[in-house]
């Protein structure tokens, strides 16, 4: 089992920046893949981005060039630097981790981005 604990969400002018961080405790396994998803109201979840903790980071086309995820993978945290932040960004956003077996969520932090 592994629990998964996000911050950093909030309330944010268009332009602006968050960062969100996610914590996992629990069954690490050595290999693995933590991300984020973001649901918008009325819409289904979506992948936004991901790392693995050999490094390679991938993002939807929608975020490149303004999100940056990146991990410390000596505290099993995974972070999502978010700038340049527009009206559409606005949604719950949700910490994945998968291993070979798995996934688990977070419970979703509410990024909102007002003009």
């Amino acid at each position: 089992q592994v629990s998964l604990v996000e911050s950093g969400g909030g309330l944010v002018q268009a332009g602006g920046s968050l960062k969100l961080s996610c914590a996992a405790s629990g069954s690490i396994f050595s290999i693995n893949t933590m991300g984020w998803y973001r649901q918008a109201p009325g819409k289904q979840r979506e992948w936004v981005a991901s790392a693995a903790n050999g490094g390679s980071a991938n993002y939807v086309d929608s975020v490149k060039g303004r999100f940056t995820v990146s991990r410390d993978n000596a505290k099993n945290t995974v972070y999502l630097q978010m700038t340049s932040l527009k009206l559409e960004d606005t949604a719950v956003y949700y910490c994945a981790y998968r291993d070979r077996d798995n996934v688990y969520w977070g419970q979703g932090t509410q990024v909102t981005v007002s003009s």
